[in-house]
């Protein structure tokens, strides 16, 4: 905890002590160590941390329902393959049809980088204790990744304390290298601190665990190394392998999973169910491939359709349609989510998936990319209380199946894929195919890690959009690379808005590629 000095009041307990013939009267105020805190102080620090710390918590995957519903549901969930939009008066301004409002697209970046470093400096100044510290660097680097995937070149080194970002951009490269380095000093912190548990009251993810932290925090940096494979290969390697053989290692169980506790109401239950019957729903993407394959998963995941002269079964809604009306979008199934449900941040399903490309590389990821591979899917089964993973990993048969709409209005009838299930050794595209697509399945509902992983690898195979209303700067077959910075950029910040474009190496729209995926 920091120490403040009590200077002015140490000379005024001398002063008493010259004036009076005992000093003894006032005792516990003023014969004290002056560099010591009182326990109001110390009750004040510490509130002020836990409320800086949940609310840094609170903004990664965002708890603020109008947050996360644009930047999961609408946007994540659309282009990852997991959600699509169920609300027809979205029609011509969604990220669907590619061609979102400003207003949809600035959340991101207006939002939630200032976030990342208000409530991380509210941290730093409420306390000097390094583990606090090193997990909200953590938590601020799991934000600001998703907001430089999302847009490429952003503000980083150079906002204000406040978070300001009216600055200088960094090239992505350049956020990715100081992400690195802020991660690897916060692991080295949680590491030397591993059994210094911190105050429950401060962290709704792993209770003040600080080797759950350490966990993360690899499994993270992790994330981040796979995401630049292509990119930068040397760095990815070293990083990735840093952190699957460090002393404390990635996750390897569900008990490490992080999932965020909600204090209110999960956010997706209240977009889903709540805002107008539901402003989304489940995507015709993933509930096409489960189909295929079978996946006992769906009982767990999704509700079933509603539609008359249809007798259960899963059907998500297409995304990038013309939205039907809320009669027939409603039929569709949705996301089987309570209100209390967790929020998932990271799960370790993804981290073997993700140690599984690793080894397919050839790069040292502690086991076979086979092992690695089965070990991520039974974590999934595991994870969603789902038995029956050793029967769907034998599976050399089923593919994902094409979709037929309960509703008869989008149906596509071209196969989006024909990878199995089975691991198969001697092609490592089929192999790294099939590593993706059950990642992706097993991160639902992380949109956002989705559409990163797709626009990275081309993986899982998805169904185009019917309505492109991109005027030509979206492909269909390759969809939405990025988001367009946000409009107040050009007026407020025009001068860094134009440097950060030429760090594009090509226009501000959705149709140019980030760094990590040219």
């Amino acid at each position: 905890m920091k120490l403040r000095k009590n200077t002015i009041l140490a000379a005024a307990a001398a002063c008493i002590c010259l004036a009076t013939a005992s000093c003894t009267d006032g005792y516990e105020d003023f014969n004290r160590n002056p560099n010591g805190v009182t326990k109001d102080e110390t009750q004040r620090d510490a509130y002020a941390m836990r409320s800086a710390m949940l609310n840094l918590e609170g903004w990664i995957i965002p708890t603020d329902v109008n947050a996360c519903q644009f930047t999961e549901l609408l946007l994540g969930g659309s282009y990852g393959g997991y959600i699509a939009d169920s609300n027809s008066g979205f029609n011509g301004k969604n990220f669907g049809q590619y061609c979102p409002e400003n207003g949809w697209s600035r959340v991101m970046f207006n939002d939630i980088i200032p976030k990342m470093f208000i409530y991380s400096n509210e941290v730093a100044n409420a306390t000097d204790e390094p583990v606090p510290n090193a997990v909200a660097t953590v938590l601020k680097v799991m934000g600001i990744q998703r907001v430089t995937d999302c847009y490429g070149p952003i503000p980083y080194s150079k906002v204000g304390i406040n978070g300001e970002i009216t600055a200088k951009y960094d090239t992505q490269e350049e956020v990715y290298t100081l992400m690195f380095q802020q991660l690897d000093e916060a692991i080295k912190i949680l590491t030397e601190n591993r059994t210094a548990d911190f105050s429950s009251l401060a962290d709704r993810i792993y209770g003040g665990k600080v080797e759950k932290w350490i966990k993360l925090a690899n499994s993270l940096k992790l994330r981040m190394a796979m995401r630049i494979s292509k990119a930068n290969p040397t760095l990815a390697q070293q990083k990735a392998e840093e952190a699957i053989n460090h002393e404390v290692g990635v996750m390897t169980s569900n008990d490490d999973n992080a999932m965020l506790t909600v204090v209110a109401t999960n956010p997706f239950y209240v977009v889903m169910y709540e805002y107008n019957g539901g402003d989304s729903r489940v995507s015709a993407d993933i509930t096409s491939y489960m189909n295929g394959y079978k996946d006992p998963r769906r009982a767990a995941m999704f509700t079933e359709v509603s539609y008359s002269g249809v007798t259960g079964g899963y059907s998500g809604l297409r995304t990038g349609i013309t939205i039907p009306d809320a009669a027939t979008a409603h039929a569709y199934s949705n996301y089987a989510v309570a209100k209390d449900t967790k929020v998932l941040l990271m799960n370790a399903a993804e981290a073997s998936f993700l140690r599984a490309e690793a080894a397919l590389k050839g790069w040292n990821a502690g086991a076979t990319a086979k092992e690695l591979y089965e070990q991520g899917v039974k974590l999934s089964f595991d994870q969603w209380g789902v038995s029956g993973a050793d029967n769907y990993l034998a599976d050399n048969a089923s593919t994902p199946e094409g979709y037929k709409d309960p509703a008869g209005l989008n149906s596509y009838s071209g196969a989006t894929s024909n990878i199995t299930i089975a691991w198969e050794d001697g092609d490592n595209e089929k192999s790294l195919e099939r590593i993706i697509t059950q990642k992706w399945l097993a991160n639902f509902p992380l949109g956002q890690e989705a559409w990163a992983e797709y626009r990275r690898t081309g993986y899982p195979k998805l169904m185009p959009v019917v309505v492109n209303n991109s005027g030509g700067t979206v492909s269909t077959e390759r969809g939405a690379r990025r988001l367009a910075y946000p409009q107040e950029e050009r007026l407020n910040n025009l001068t860094n808005y134009n440097d950060a474009v030429q760090m594009l190496g090509d226009a501000d729209n959705m149709g140019t590629d980030v760094w990590w995926a040219k």
